[in-house]
């Protein structure tokens, strides 16, 4: 029987339905479903369960030419553009890779819809608040028993009523095809936030927020803070943050393209955001995201085929990034800033810090190297093993053990950008693994 997800106890965190932790590692792969064969697809989808991730996000009715260009396969999604006519042949090879998705242990986020079919102002909008619930309830039904997170949204915000009406709309259709299975949120367009438009909406499980793509050292951990901070209390995570080898603020005049986001940028919105209270975290490729191959359109400056850009070292990274926190029990975190004393408070160099609900342990990100002061108070426990944690390589480091309780001022290996430090602060008696060790 298929696990699906649910919301913690707490309320903060995701688990399967047996209560076991569910740590979301993310992968936007927006044009799986249209632009990849079914031995491409599997192709990408080892590449992501070998590397840790846990979540796909991907469109069934995609952003580029979806409508229009057929599939791999010659296949267009819909009969005559109408979502109440969804074309069987489409949506069998949407199944076969959520099935090959489900034999890796993956979950699919999937949106229903790019947020450009919603819009009332965009020329290629078709849907209207009755085919919403049609088509959603067509999508609920077809994989109410496969392992699936539904995002609705698409890279859009809501400007007027009937355009919520049209999300209300989806979202019930959902939740009548599905039995109200699985999980739902809302993607936002970026910088943004779904709690901004449907917090209250009861159909709304958890927020995400998209920090997007406009610059370096954009804390994204001020956004995901906010709604930690709003009652009801739900679930954050950063659905789409700044994307490896995409240009630094693509979307203004007069940037410079040449000018790319790198791993340590991917790195840096991934632990802010974590110590800053999300449940788990998205990665995005440029490359990868829209399935770029030579001889395809370029977009936003694509210029590494996919299954190249599988590799780049972030991705890596994002799975050292899991193994960090699967290695402790990690839905026992909350921010902890408190705790951190004379260190950088904004910029780049900006240091977070989460702990232990009962003290057992804590981490703190130093971007740069910085040094930072610890009141160790906050670690309940008679002996503390300090140990440092490289987010590049996925390494740890037993650097001292102490009955010190008081304040202590640590200087991270090294330092500058790129050269970013956890530090992993825990009770000795615990007899954890060592830090990101593979489990």
């Amino acid at each position: 029987m298929t696990q699906h997800l649910r919301i913690s106890d707490n309320g903060r965190f995701l688990v399967r339905t047996d209560g076991t932790p569910f740590f979301w590692l993310g992968d936007t792969a927006w044009e799986l479903f249209h632009r990849l064969n079914r031995e491409e697809a599997d192709r990408y989808l080892a590449n992501r369960a070998q590397k840790g991730f846990t979540i796909i996000q991907a469109v069934a009715l995609a952003e580029r030419h979806g409508l229009t260009e057929p599939n791999a396969n010659g296949d267009l999604p819909l009969v005559g553009h109408d979502p109440a006519r969804p074309n069987e042949a489409y949506f069998a090879h949407v199944d076969s890779i959520v099935r090959k998705a489900a034999e890796l242990g993956l979950v699919v986020g999937m949106l229903p819809t790019w947020g450009s079919y919603w819009k009332r102002d965009n020329v290629n909008a078709i849907f209207t608040a009755e085919n919403a619930r049609t088509y959603a309830r067509f999508l609920g039904a077809r994989y109410r028993n496969s392992p699936i997170v539904w995002i609705l949204g698409g890279d859009n915000n809501i400007s007027n009523n009937e355009e919520r009406a049209i999300i209300e709309a989806m979202a019930a259709g959902i939740k009548e095809g599905d039995g109200g299975d699985h999980l739902i949120t809302f993607h936002p367009r970026g910088p943004g936030v779904s709690s901004d438009h449907f917090h209250m909406a009861e159909w709304l499980d958890f927020n995400m927020i998209q920090s997007s793509h406009g610059a370096r050292n954009h804390d994204n951990g001020l956004m995901v803070a906010r709604d930690y901070a709003r009652r009801p209390i739900k679930p954050v995570v950063d659905g789409e943050p700044r994307y490896e080898t995409i240009p630094v603020g693509f979307y203004f005049r007069n940037v410079d393209l040449y000018d790319r986001f790198d791993a340590f940028d991917v790195r840096q919105a991934a632990y802010w955001a974590l110590l800053a209270g999300a449940y788990g975290h998205t990665y995005g490729n440029n490359n990868v995201w829209q399935m770029w191959a030579p001889g395809r359109e370029v977009v936003i400056g694509a210029n590494t085929p996919w299954w190249e850009a599988l590799d780049h070292p972030g991705a890596f990274q994002m799975g050292w990034v899991r193994r960090l926190f699967d290695s402790r029990p990690f839905t026992k975190l909350v921010p902890a800033q408190e705790m951190v004393l004379d260190a950088p408070s904004s910029g780049g160099a900006k240091v977070r810090a989460a702990c232990a609900e009962d003290g057992s342990f804590a981490f703190i990100y130093s971007p740069m190297g910085a040094p930072f002061t610890v009141d160790l108070a906050r670690i309940q426990a008679s002996r503390v093993k300090e140990i440092w944690y490289d987010p590049r390589y996925g390494a740890s480091y037993h650097s001292h053990t102490t009955a010190n309780m008081g304040f202590q001022t640590y200087t991270p290996p090294s330092a500058g950008r790129g050269l970013d430090w956890v530090l992993v602060l825990e009770d000795e008696a615990a007899g954890f693994p060592l830090p990101g060790s593979q489990l």
